[in-house]
């Protein structure tokens, strides 16, 4: 069984580039445009993953977050914040919500399925690993060992 991800993110653009390099590397994705249908999503599928954008219409990334931790029915996700925020404090931010990860965006049009990456920059999620790689001709690429 593919694993599903819940991807929150209202940009179109960045919703299809990240829905097609997941589901190539067969993940099942699903995919809401704002916060409030975020949450009803991962109340209703109880997906193995959430990657959260902030920027949200409807309530924030971190609202949404911390909505579902607040959950018993999806406190147990691993959420990890996919954003552009990227300032001194921002990661704390997302983590004081209860997220598991966090990860600057932008990404790139390739995702790396080999073992080489900059383990300085990957979010661990028990055992499962979502690893921001560098790369010289493409900038920062995503390897998601989940």
């Amino acid at each position: 069984m593919k694993r599903h991800i819940l991807l929150i993110e209202d940009n179109a653009q960045n919703r299809y580039l990240t829905t097609f390099l997941l589901e190539k590397h067969g993940y099942r994705v699903t995919s809401a445009a704002t916060g409030p249908a975020g949450v009803e999503l991962a109340r209703e599928l109880l997906p193995d993953l959430i990657l959260l954008d902030v920027q949200l219409p409807g309530m924030d990334g971190y609202a949404v977050a911390t909505a579902l931790k607040a959950d018993a029915r999806t406190s147990g996700i691993p959420i990890v914040v996919v954003t552009s925020y990227a300032m001194a404090g921002d990661r704390e931010k997302v983590l004081a919500t209860g997220a598991e990860g966090y990860l600057e965006k932008p990404i790139d049009c390739l995702l790396y399925t080999s073992d080489a990456a900059d383990e300085r920059s990957s979010v661990d999620l028990g055992g499962r690993r979502i690893i921001k790689k560098k790369h010289s001709t493409v900038g920062a690429c995503y390897l998601f060992h989940y």
